[in-house]
Formats: structure tokens, sequence, C-alpha cells
């Protein structure tokens, strides 16, 4: 198995990991709620998506009912 001639140096090294490192997660307001969530992802307080309701929350219905 060959073997490198020369000693990687700590620059070239770090140039190479430069793409390995964890981004912030972005988050966006709900326009319904009010709450943060993920962009182009259904709110998951409120079950809503572009203005109009995709899924229904379980706890939503139990207030309404109390």
């Amino acid at each position: 198995m060959p073997l490198p001639k020369r000693r990687f140096s700590r620059t070239r090294t770090l140039k190479k990991r430069t793409h390995k490192k964890l981004k912030a997660v972005l988050l966006n307001v709900c326009p319904q709620c009010k709450q943060a969530k993920l962009p182009h992802r259904v709110c998951s307080v409120c079950g809503y998506y572009n203005g109009r309701e995709v899924i229904q929350i379980k706890i939503k219905e139990e207030k309404k009912k109390e």
C-alpha cells in the first residue's frame, strides 16, 4: 500500500476539513401562532402551512373541549 512522501501541513489539513462543520439551524416565525418553526414545514404547534390548516393537532382539540 502506498504511503505519502510528506506529512500534510496543518493548513492543508484544515483546508480539507472546512466543509465538515455544523450549520446553525434557521428558524422562521409561524404567522398563525407566532412560534418558531423550520422553514417550508408544517408548524408543529398549530398545524398550519402557507395560511391553511394541513394537520389537526390533538392538543388543540382537547383545549377546545374544555
